[in-house]
């Protein structure tokens, strides 16, 4: 059976194409990560995106007196709450980053892919983040592949007296939370190149 040249050279055109889409997309959301989950993320958001419990607490994660929590002029909430608010502030600002980011690029190297290809990538990434970010969900998976241990032997005294921090950086938590979000990451892209690509082939 002959093979068309012509039609050989335009698959392997539309192969590199979309190679090169995703590589771009990947390589933008590696790039951007760092930037985007530690230089933008407040400070505040970063101690109290993991925090659970009924216990009233004050805006900056502190617990709250009786004065306080009489006081209607004082803002109060669970910890509960204040965790998902932290957190759920630092991925929309991750995700402002991370698109910015790759509207810049991409527009600046003439390609505009379509919104829903960058919707589809944001939504798995944020999405995923959010819940990696609250902590509680990475303990239990990283228990569940085995990685308890890990976690248990590798944590820091940030301060003498103190006690010892699971899930800051230099943690294994912290690594496990970094990796994940990367290779998630790279999963978006592919999700988010596939559906620039379609219907271009």
């Amino acid at each position: 059976m002959l093979h068309d040249p012509e039609t050989a050279v335009t698959k392997w055109d539309t192969a590199i194409r979309n190679l090169a889409v995703f590589a771009a997309l990947a390589a933008i959301f590696e790039g951007t990560h760092d930037t985007a989950d530690q230089w933008a993320q407040r400070g505040a958001d970063a101690v109290n995106k993991g925090l659970y419990g009924d216990h009233l607490v004050l805006a900056d994660g502190s617990p709250a007196s009786p004065q306080d929590i009489a006081d209607p002029l004082v803002r109060t909430m669970s910890a509960t709450t204040l965790g998902r608010i932290s957190a759920a502030r630092h991925v929309l600002c991750y995700g402002a980053v991370q698109t910015a980011a790759t509207l810049t690029v991409t527009r600046a190297l003439g390609f505009r892919p379509r919104p829903a290809a960058l919707l589809a990538g944001a939504a798995i990434n944020l999405g995923t983040h959010l819940i990696i970010d609250r902590r509680r969900p990475l303990l239990r998976l990283a228990v569940r592949v085995g990685k308890g241990d890990y976690v248990k032997a590798c944590t820091v005294v940030r301060a003498e007296g103190k006690a010892a921090d699971s899930g800051g950086p230099g943690t294994a938590l912290f690594e496990l939370d970094q990796a994940l979000h990367r290779t998630i990451g790279l999963a978006a892209a592919a999700v988010s190149a596939a559906l620039a690509v379609r219907n271009t082939r």
